[in-house]
């Protein structure tokens, strides 16, 4: 083990924080995007301490360091397990009295020699109870504590609740919450599922054997809507997470009714309905169950894919009025319908999928460059674009809750997968590996 504290020390001495630093995302995945710049370095250092060999210790600090890691918040400084004796940790003689980790425990100059600002130590006492300590390396002192009772972590609901301990370290550290603590949602066969934010724990939704599209979360989490195709039309059902009881929106077997967008305060479901007089967007007082309102009126154009700013006053749309699609924007009654991105003739194509920032600062969407869709972001305000990728297909963008990271659909490794790209630092990562995913959704944070 001295040998090994000597190389530890060698390599500090070589290059500090980046000289240990590992980023678990594959060269060819760490692309800096159009129009996004990030200068490595700068963002604080996060060490994620160990301790005892246990089984569930083991698969906490996995997902803790995990989930720090996809935060994009922190130069993530990973060294073996076996090192912990050369970074000076040290297990208390009583892990059962109670009492916080103090600095007897830990050795800050070498966190700080290693790059750390901060630190986090998980460990198992002896009554079951989870400790999980937050670390100010530079400040010398403990930041955060956090005792979670092992009867708190059932099986079911284990991953969330090691997800929240991920968000709540971020937030004392960064003075902002993580993302971890969410889900999304996308389409594959058919068929709709939920997976966690770190790609783990893949869930069906929707019913075996129904095919289904455009799946969307109610704005707490708790409920989802999607499209299900059958008997010559489409329904939009809204369907409890939780219990999986479904109820159905605006019944009728005539259209086809798709891409649902909830109301920020829950009480509308905005979509698009088709049908022999073409295609424009309803809302549906969901929480009244009644009073079907028709916002467009297409005469020769179509109009579809509705998602409403965070204030719930504007809903941005797709629209062929010019020709291609474009995205539009009206208020939520359906007045002032205007273009609202711009775009060049002869230099882009059509563009779809629009959805608004969580700050409703910006918006998201896909454009046809060169006859491949690509992701692209629209200050609202201003109205001036950006793209933000160029490697293969990339589609149908879904804001994370933080408003720094995007999901979107890209063909880049031969078949569709769902991408997730942090727009300060232009970092992108793979979220699945399935056979096909489209259409992600992400969910608000789950408390």
């Amino acid at each position: 083990m001295k040998a090994r504290f000597g190389l530890l020390m060698v390599l500090v001495a070589a290059g500090g924080r980046q000289a240990l630093a590992q980023d678990s995302v594959p060269p060819a995945e760490r692309v800096i995007r159009v129009g996004i710049t990030y200068t490595p370095g700068v963002r604080p250092g996060m060490l994620v301490l160990g301790g005892p060999r246990v089984q569930q210790l083991d698969s906490v600090r996995a997902i803790l360091a995990r989930d720090l890691d996809y935060s994009d918040r922190f130069e993530m400084i990973t060294l073996p397990a076996e090192d912990n004796l050369a970074l000076g940790i040290a297990e208390p003689a009583d892990t059962n009295s109670g009492g916080t980790w103090s600095g007897t425990f830990v050795n800050y100059g070498l966190y700080a020699a290693l790059g750390a600002d901060y630190a986090v130590h998980v460990t198992l006492t002896r009554d079951s109870v989870l400790r999980v300590v937050v670390y100010d390396v530079r400040g010398e002192g403990v930041r955060r504590e956090f005792a979670i009772p092992q009867r708190d972590l059932p099986p079911p609901d284990f991953r969330l609740a090691v997800h929240r301990i991920s968000d709540a370290v971020v937030r004392v550290t960064t003075g902002t919450p993580g993302t971890a603590a969410t889900r999304l949602l996308l389409l594959q066969l058919g068929r709709v599922y939920r997976v966690d934010s770190d790609g783990a724990d893949l869930v069906p939704v929707s019913p075996a054997g129904a095919k289904t599209f455009s799946p969307v979360w109610g704005p707490a989490g708790r409920s989802v809507a999607y499209t299900e195709f059958g008997g010559g039309g489409g329904r939009v059902y809204i369907q409890d997470v939780s219990s999986g009881a479904r109820r159905l929106v605006a019944p009728t077997a005539r259209h086809l009714n798709y891409t649902p967008a909830f109301s920020p305060d829950g009480r509308w479901l905005a979509f698009s309905r088709s049908s022999s007089d073409g295609t424009d967007i309803y809302t549906y007082d969901i929480t009244a169950d009644c009073c079907l309102q028709r916002l467009t009126v297409g005469r020769f154009s179509d109009n579809l894919s509705p998602t409403y700013s965070p204030d719930g006053r504007r809903i941005a749309f797709v629209s062929t009025r010019p020709g291609l699609p474009q995205i539009y924007v009206m208020t939520a009654d359906g007045t002032g319908q205007e273009l609202l991105a711009p775009f060049d003739y002869g230099m882009t194509g059509s563009s779809n999928a629009p959805e608004w920032s969580p700050d409703g600062l910006h918006l998201a969407f896909h454009r046809d460059v060169a006859g491949s869709p690509q992701v692209f972001v629209m200050d609202v305000a201003t109205r001036t674009v950006r793209q933000l990728t160029s490697a293969g297909r990339n589609e149908d963008p879904a804001w994370g809750p933080d408003g720094r990271h995007l999901a979107f659909v890209s063909n880049r490794t031969g078949n569709r997968q769902i991408w997730i790209i942090d727009l300060d630092t232009g970092r992108v990562r793979q979220l699945t590996r399935l056979g096909d995913a489209r259409l992600p959704a992400w969910s608000p944070r789950i408390d």
